[in-house]
């Protein structure tokens, strides 16, 4: 119990600076703010100090592991600790600035995702798994986002090592009562490391700060890019920001200037198309696709498809002449927007959420991110008439100014038994179009249905009987005996929509003003100049139920690897991050779907399972995307192959 009564007396502290006993000393610069300003992230170096070493530990579940497999090749903060130290500038610091840190974690998934605090006890006969465990319960409120790993060892023989490696010295205080708090003697060292295992810098109490340590983590993410790093700092002087407060810098990127930017758009040399047989890839589904529903068959010609993709890729079908579908559903890039996590429509307004892939929308038994259309045919209207998407006033204006454009004479009328353009027509041309771009028969198509053993590697093989198993990912993202549309068609509630709505909002904010550059500006600069942030919470926006906050459709995870950046929000940016994210368990909160839990995957059961996920790409592909780059768009003329 005295323990825990320490435990709570810095905290009190802490948090509230309240001074129980007259005796407290001066409290460490790491528990206010700095009085000095920090030099721009990555304006200075952080050379090795040397290897950070490895030794056995045991987890706060007990399970044995080594100190390595728990850095799990992130940047790590590894403190020094022992659970029933009294000094308030000893180990109550570290474990301070660790909480700091691992707040500004669950508001920056990115942070989260690339660095990790360990704090690992050197008071083994007492500290105990179960004892860390209670210790590292005390921080839960900071969030569920970031890992904050409490460590111990079996034994004092075992820890030695480790000390003697980090030049960790400590002297227990035997003149202690038996009775007393065990007491050590020992000089603060927090250490910064590497991915590869490299010591960075070394924190003592007077530069142990939350603030020094993230500048320090953005110096060394931005020097994995050296020339990214000159234009993170142009922008951040350009935008008058504060040096160290660039949370997440480098996560920015230099962008199209760059001569070695490098962009994940798969766009073909000159964007020559060639015509592709849209009509019998519906009529014979790739492989692992279930077969189309007959009645939609019947309904659907070569002159629709072809109508439809004109349509698809005419900015004239916006207001202004300016934005197509295929602005935001870029064809080499898996029919999404790779480059942007929501998408810019009319005049530059943006839109809240993430671009889907149209790739297998035929398939889809709910349409858009809350479910609230379930026919193509319809769902198209829902852009072609938002007022920040493509704007147009009415249906009757779309309707008219089709009827206006000469290179449009005949084409419904052909494909539609001699309707003119119409409510119906247009919805259901752009559906055919978008209803023919299936892909399949990818790498995990050949091996599960048609039996092709080599299709896939070992760690592929083993990557799926994780998706089927302890990742369940195969739970939402569903495998049948004859097919795969890789989704239960559902909505479900993993947090992210429910942490943007109530999480809180950064004083800064990320904006993006290119492809692949990012600057955080003040918020209250943007609350001055923009429309009022609309709110999002998913499904209840259609059904008014409370228990459907935050709850966004299973999107299928076929072509995964080419149709970032993932979730409703777009807010992950690469699918090592969804593993991660899901890995954690989702974002807590009173509405959690139950099926979203910690996974416990460990890293070498991570890197299997996104092998498996990269499987997922049909072998199609290319040739959806050179049939769309063969579209007549407007009034221009290019000649098809036939």
């Amino acid at each position: 119990m005295r323990r825990y009564l320490l435990i709570v007396f810095c905290l009190v502290t802490t948090f509230y600076g309240q001074y129980l006993y007259a005796a407290v000393p001066s409290l460490a610069p790491g528990y206010g703010n700095l009085d000095y300003a920090l030099p721009l992230p990555g304006s200075y170096d952080l050379p090795s100090l040397g290897k950070a070493e490895n030794g056995k530990v045991l987890a706060a579940n007990g399970e044995s592991t080594t100190l390595h497999e728990v850095f799990d090749n992130k940047y790590v903060l590894l403190s020094f600790i022992y659970s029933s130290c009294s000094d308030i500038n000893g180990c109550p610091l570290s474990s301070q600035v660790s909480y700091k840190i691992k707040s500004a974690m669950k508001r920056n998934l990115r942070l989260a995702n690339r660095l990790k605090l360990v704090s690992l006890s050197f008071d083994p006969e007492y500290d105990t798994p179960e004892v860390m465990r209670l210790y590292g319960d005390n921080f839960k409120y900071a969030g569920n986002a970031g890992e904050w790993a409490f460590l111990t060892t079996d034994s004092r023989e075992q820890l030695q090592p480790l000390l003697t490696a980090y030049k960790q010295e400590i002297q227990r205080n035997y003149s202690v009562a038996a009775n007393s708090t065990r007491d050590y003697s020992h000089i603060l060292r927090v250490f910064l490391i590497d991915p590869e295992k490299n010591i960075r810098n070394i924190y003592s109490v007077e530069f142990l700060h939350s603030d020094i340590v993230l500048n320090d983590f953005q110096t060394l993410v931005l020097q994995e890019n050296p020339t990214a790093s000159n234009a993170v700092l142009a922008s951040a002087i350009a935008t008058g920001q504060s040096p160290g407060q660039v949370i997440g810098a480098g996560d920015f990127k230099q962008g199209y200037e760059d001569s070695s930017y490098t962009t994940r758009s798969s766009a073909l040399k000159n964007r020559i198309g060639e015509s592709g047989n849209l009509l019998q890839n519906t009529l014979s589904p790739p492989l692992g696709l279930p077969a189309m529903p007959e009645e939609f068959l019947q309904r659907l010609s070569r002159a629709k498809i072809q109508l439809g993709r004109k349509l698809f890729f005419d900015r004239r079908m916006s207001l202004n002449n300016t934005i197509s579908c295929a602005i935001c559903h870029v064809p080499e890039q898996g029919f999404t927007s790779n480059e942007i996590s929501t998408a810019i429509g009319f005049e530059g307004r943006s839109v809240r959420r993430n671009t889907p892939t149209i790739l297998n929308v035929a398939y889809a038994k709910l349409l858009f991110h809350d479910g609230r259309e379930d026919k193509l045919e319809q769902q198209v209207w829902g852009p072609l008439l938002s007022s920040n998407e493509m704007a147009n006033p009415s249906i009757a204006y779309v309707v008219n100014k089709l009827k206006s454009l000469s290179n449009y004479d005949g084409l419904f009328e052909n494909s539609f038994n001699g309707e003119v353009p119409g409510m119906h027509t247009i919805g259901e041309a752009l559906a055919a179009y978008q209803s023919t771009l299936l892909s399949a028969n990818s790498r995990f198509d050949q091996w599960y249905f048609d039996k092709k053993a080599d299709a896939l590697n070992g760690t592929e093989k083993v990557g799926f009987k994780l998706f089927t198993g302890k990742a369940r990912c195969s739970t939402c993202h569903t495998i049948n005996t004859q097919n795969a549309l890789l989704t239960d068609q559902l909505l479900h509630n993993t947090g992210i929509g429910y942490e943007n709505a109530l999480g809180g909002e950064n004083a800064k904010q990320r904006i993006t003003l290119a492809p692949g550059i990012s600057v955080e500006v003040d918020k209250r600069i943007l609350d001055s100049v923009r429309q009022k942030k609309l709110s999002d919470v998913g499904l209840y926006e259609i059904t008014q139920n409370p228990d459907d906050r935050w709850k966004y459709k299973t999107p299928t995870i076929r072509n995964i690897s080419v149709t970032a950046p993932y979730m409703h929000d777009g807010s992950i940016s690469t699918l090592r991050e969804v593993i991660d994210f899901y890995n954690q368990g989702g974002i807590e909160n009173e509405l959690l779907d139950p099926l979203i839990q910690p996974l416990n995957l460990n890293t070498q059961e991570i890197e299997q399972l996104l092998a498996f996920l990269n499987t997922l790409t049909g072998s199609n592909l290319d040739v959806l995307v050179l049939d769309a780059f063969a579209a007549h768009i407007g009034d221009t003329v290019r000649v098809e192959k036939q």
